[in-house]
């Protein structure tokens, strides 16, 4: 079961009416999100497999399974910004194993993303998920 805030994301697409405006919300929420600090924009936090310039900083509180797992994230590209904010609302605040129960493709495909995004955002967006998965399995295993 995917978060609040993602269901509100979930709620908002479904009241507009066509993709053009979908865009411009997911922007819109990019916009939204605090501008990533350069000092953090190091090759640790950078992303492979996106087109575009992605960082993704983990902010883990606790430690092992029940750690509760953030992350700050920023792009070079305002639609990747709007992805990692729907991301922030999908996996932000909920335990490391929680997070990877998370059935991201599922949920996404809720939005209908994967129908109206070029191959390498779609590829993109796949990477930050295996990231992010990634971050809550090396949480979980401490």
């Amino acid at each position: 079961m995917a978060q609040e805030s993602f269901e509100d994301i979930v709620d908002t697409f479904e009241f507009l009416d066509d993709w053009e405006e979908r865009y411009r919300h997911v922007i819109d929420l990019g916009k939204a999100m605090e501008t990533l600090a350069e000092s953090l924009r190091v090759p640790a936090t950078k992303v492979e497999g996106c087109a575009s310039q992605v960082w993704l900083v983990p902010e883990i509180e606790g430690q092992g399974a029940d750690a509760v797992f953030r992350f700050r994230g920023d792009s070079d590209a305002m639609i990747v910004r709007g992805l990692i904010a729907i991301l922030q609302a999908l996996y932000s605040g909920l335990t490391a194993r929680a997070a990877l129960e998370i059935d991201a493709p599922a949920e996404l495909a809720r939005l209908g993303l994967n129908d109206h995004l070029s191959s390498q955002r779609s590829n993109g967006l796949r990477a930050m998920v295996q990231r992010i998965r990634e971050l809550c399995e090396r949480s979980v295993a401490a």
